[in-house]
């Protein structure tokens, strides 16, 4: 049985912790992740599975707490994003050195969109961290990027499951993992932040953002609402267009964006999900 695999990881927020799950079920069934293309979130797990480092990051992600998450989160005052999202970067390079993508001992392509092109930027080479943080940039959310003579945003906007870039032999299984998958409805719903955690400031941004107050930072929140419908739809699309060998689905009401302290609930949902799918993948193939 054909035991290579082409692995494309979706754009989904801090779901995209599930990825780690998958990749880690994956290969201890004995499959060989021979490349990787990952848009959003998933080009910050496939870039850190490509540099061989991404057990260091499960590690320091498994500790975050609320607060932890929280102190990431360097807010500004422009009004081209919420956040600047260099601070978690900082961090991530103290820990995990920054690396060339052709450097990689695994092919990795991260993509991003270029807003002012409408179209694609799909990094194979240059830093890492700079490709990631292109890839992260959820408008509104985060600043975007300023990228040669254009402006880059969120890979998800154009192409949440960048299956066309991942540098795929004829022989490798096509690999995908959605992080738009249908909903549980059954997930309980997670406790308000304790008011311990967060400064006046901080609680003030909080309430302010679960709102949908136009006039306030929470009309954030119906814009993210009407990109996530947006871009489950052309994950979907995307899905029945490749017709990729395996699809693992994780459901897309698993965590909200920045719930990266559920990493190991969020690990665990992506394993679980990964067995069932390689289950049906092997009996299909006998």
């Amino acid at each position: 049985m054909r035991k290579s695999v082409a692995l494309v990881l979706s754009s989904g927020g801090s779901k995209g912790l599930a990825h780690i799950g998958v990749i880690n079920e994956l290969t201890k069934q004995g499959f060989n992740i021979a490349s990787v293309s990952g848009s959003s979130i998933g080009s910050v797990i496939g870039g850190l599975y490509a540099m061989g480092k991404l057990q260091e990051y499960t590690d320091w992600v498994k500790t975050f707490k609320k607060k932890d998450v929280w102190g990431f989160m360097d807010f500004t005052l422009t009004n081209h994003g919420l956040l600047k999202g260099e601070r978690v970067f900082e961090k991530m390079k103290a820990i995990i050195p920054d690396m060339n993508i052709e450097d990689m001992p695994i092919p990795f392509s991260a993509v991003a969109t270029d807003i002012l092109n409408e179209k694609e930027v799909v990094f194979t080479q240059g830093s890492f961290y700079e490709a990631a943080r292109a890839s992260v940039a959820i408008p509104a959310v985060f600043t975007p990027v300023k990228y040669e003579d254009t402006i880059i945003v969120d890979g998800g906007i154009l192409n949440p499951i960048p299956i066309e870039f991942v540098n795929r032999k004829s022989d490798d299984i096509l690999v995908v993992v959605n992080l738009y998958g249908k909903k549980t409805a059954i997930l309980p719903k997670e406790k308000e932040v304790e008011k311990g955690y967060l400064n006046g400031l901080m609680r003030t941004l909080s309430t302010l953002i679960s709102t949908g107050d136009k006039h306030s930072i929470g009309y954030y929140s119906l814009l993210s609402s009407t990109t996530s419908a947006m871009i489950h739809r052309i994950a979907e699309m995307s899905i029945e267009k490749h017709m990729p060998d395996m699809v693992i689905n994780i459901p897309h009401d698993s965590a909200s964006t920045f719930e990266f302290n559920r990493a190991k609930e969020l690990i665990e949902i992506g394993q679980n999900a990964a067995k069932e799918s390689i289950l049906k993948f092997n009996e299909m193939a006998e």
